[in-house]
């Protein structure tokens, strides 16, 4: 390793070469499946626009894939500001597209899938070559592009072609950057199933060639969209209740949100077992759910509970949660939103806080209505929902009646939950009373416990089990959770266990992280089974929050939350793309959690639907090296090899003072 850092030492990645010193942080690598995925959504989203009406793929025995569609086609003038052809930008540069600027028609797209402007560049950064055919005003254009990129073929014009208009992609992915060099048949054929599905009146065609000569077509149509696609994911499985198929999507009055703005979904329960369910953003599958996903069983409960209660169904001492109306239901769901932000490039899971109460909204009336239109069914939801409370109750007793024999009265400081159900139970330990008394504002009193701690707790790494309790702050948190202290080796009685999560909620500066670590060592050193199970969560709480005015009807005003200054210059730098300049927007920093209002601090640290927390896992190399780490951070007699080590290793880190 060179010992030199001056001003050579520094390396400017240029071009795609990002995209190709670090492919994963930009797509998956087990296949090339993702990068042709780029591909099709580009063809997906002309059609969900309305400007395409088919969309051919042709999977080639060579491991090329060729996408054609015929939309509008590709511009190929030269863009007014970077004076090259806009088809050359797309696909040669990171964060430039037609789906950033979304204010009155200056974007090429009310709808698409997400904003990250990266996608066509890292299938061409990954790729040895891609030839792309555009046909528009009347002419065939040609282009090609090798070696990752960074050979840049002749614009030419190839002919007429009338009034036809499209763009034909052809792509050769580069093995070297994917575990296998072949796109799975089975996740292309499901992603172009769905892209029919979503896409009313679209024909979607995969032609493969077959090695023996000739090519095996197949066509996919859903006359019933939405309704037909979900029958069809529940096989043969019996449905005693009709299914509920609708869409709502807001209009120019709505002044909470864009027009346009919504969903489309399917829905069906299954007595006897499950359908796995599949949700979408502007016709990206999002194969981890999100947001969109809890505003859809977050409406449905809303309704449900309306109805269950206009109908005087529900018997005494049983009261429904979600779980007990979503557990058994099957759906489909399309959202659409002007401004999805994703966990990822891949998109595999929506973030978008909005989306929770867009879809909640949009969906509770008509389900409400379908519900009284449809008594019968309403009432043999609603039966299987009590059914699921009655059997979850049943369990939650069991557990309690463990708990009566030998568990210590609990602090008087924690204030508990209403649930005795483990599974939904969780408890957040609170740094504290200021903040303590915003989370119990904030929290679901049915599933969530908080406990103020008051202080930093003791650095328990060299402390004896037995005398752990001295302590009162560690005496209750073991109450509260009614686990006794063990050692890494040792076979734990979790039976008590109270809660199936306890989360770390602190200030997001230096002494909560320090806060945060005093907590971890107790966990690792005196109770390292409920880490290991999965027990101990961080809550990642925002510095800033970002107030955005109204932009005409179709933005109304918004509020953002930043992790932190990285967070919050990719949030001003997105901003900017919109057209909202950064003078007009209003920025706040928290100084701690005791300065968030309950519903700030419910919407980013609570709320399982929108906020954001880290789970606290041993890591690969199993519980040894952890140890030895741990016991160089926290031991009393290693100040010196502290000391050494923070020389080394201080220079990583960007502490918030």
């Amino acid at each position: 390793m060179s010992k030199t850092y001056d001003e050579s030492s520094f390396r400017v990645l240029k071009g795609l070469e990002p995209v190709r010193e670090r492919p994963g942080m930009y797509t998956r690598t087990d296949s090339p499946a993702h990068i042709i995925q780029e591909v099709i959504d580009n063809a997906a989203d002309e059609a969900l626009g309305g400007f395409a009406k088919n969309i051919h793929v042709l999977l080639r025995t060579d491991g090329s894939v060729c996408v054609t569609d015929d939309g509008r086609g590709i511009p190929v003038g030269l863009h007014p500001e970077e004076k090259i052809p806009v088809v050359v930008l797309a696909y040669t540069r990171l964060h430039a597209g037609g789906k950033f600027d979304k204010k009155s028609g200056n974007s090429a797209y009310a709808f698409s899938g997400g904003l990250h402007g990266v996608g066509v560049a890292v299938t061409n950064a990954l790729s040895l070559r891609i030839d792309v055919e555009v046909r528009r005003d009347g002419k065939i254009w040609g282009i090609n592009f090798s070696e990752g990129g960074e050979r840049i073929g002749e614009l030419q014009e190839l002919g007429p072609c009338g009034k036809q208009s499209g763009t034909r992609v052809h792509v050769w992915p580069d093995p070297k950057y994917f575990d296998s060099p072949k796109v799975p048949l089975g996740e292309l054929e499901r992603l172009l199933r769905s892209k029919a599905v979503l896409l009313p009146g679209v024909k979607v065609t995969l032609d493969i060639e077959q090695a023996a000569g000739g090519v095996l077509s197949k066509t996919w149509s859903y006359p019933e969209g939405l309704a037909g696609y979900l029958r069809e994911m529940a096989g043969d499985q019996e449905m005693p209740i009709p299914l509920f198929a609708s869409e709502k999507y807001a209009d120019a009055n709505d002044d909470s949100f864009a027009p346009g703005e919504g969903a489309a979904w399917a829905l069906g329960w299954f007595p006897e077992g499950s359908v796995a369910s599949e949700s979408y953003v502007n016709l990206i599958p999002t194969i981890n759910g999100g947001t969109h996903e809890s505003g859809l069983r977050a409406g449905v409960f809303d309704a449900m509970k309306t109805f269950v209660e206009h109908h005087a169904l529900l018997p005494r001492g049983v009261k429904l949660q979600q779980e007990d109306v979503c557990g058994k239901m099957g759906f489909v769901l399309s959202a659409r939103l002007l401004d999805p932000q994703f966990q990822g490039q891949v998109k595999e899971k929506l973030n978008s806080r909005e989306a929770v109460k867009l879809v909640s909204s949009q969906i509770k009336d008509p389900f409400e209505i379908w519900l009284n239109q449809h008594v019968e069914a309403g009432k043999a939801i609603a039966e299987l929902a009590i059914k699921q409370a009655l059997a979850r109750q049943k369990n939650a007793q069991k557990v309690e009646k463990k708990k009566q024999s030998g568990v210590a009265v609990l602090p008087g400081k924690l204030t508990d939950c209403e649930s005795t159900d483990i599974a939904d139970n969780e408890l957040f330990l609170v740094e504290g009373d200021s903040a303590g008394g915003s989370a119990k504002m904030a929290r679901n009193k049915e599933t969530q416990a908080i406990l103020p701690l008051r202080g930093k707790v003791l650095n328990s790494w060299e402390v004896e089990a037995g005398r752990l309790f001295a302590n009162n702050e560690i005496h209750d948190i073991a109450v509260a959770l009614g686990v006794d202290p063990h050692g890494p080796e040792d076979t734990p009685n979790l039976d008590n266990l109270r809660y199936g999560k306890l989360v770390i909620m602190s200030d997001a500066d230096v002494d909560g992280a320090h806060i945060q670590t005093l907590l971890l060592t107790l966990f690792f050193r005196h109770f390292p089974a409920l880490i290991a199970r999965g027990h101990i969560y961080i809550a990642q709480p925002p510095l800033y929050r970002i107030d955005v005015p109204a932009s005409g009807k179709k933005r109304p005003a918004r509020r953002l939350y930043a992790l932190d200054e990285g967070e919050l210059l990719a949030m001003k730098d997105r901003l900017d793309k919109e057209g909202i300049a950064e003078d007009k927007l209003e920025i706040g920093r928290f100084k701690g959690l005791g300065e968030m209002n309950p519903e700030q601090l419910r919407e980013t640290a609570m709320d399982p639907a929108t906020r954001r927390v880290l789970p606290v896992a041993l890591p690969d190399e199993g519980h040894g090296p952890a140890m030895k780490l741990f016991n160089l951070l926290m031991g009393k007699g290693e100040a010196s090899g502290r000391r050494t080590w923070m020389e080394e290793k201080g220079h990583l880190v960007e502490a918030d003072i």
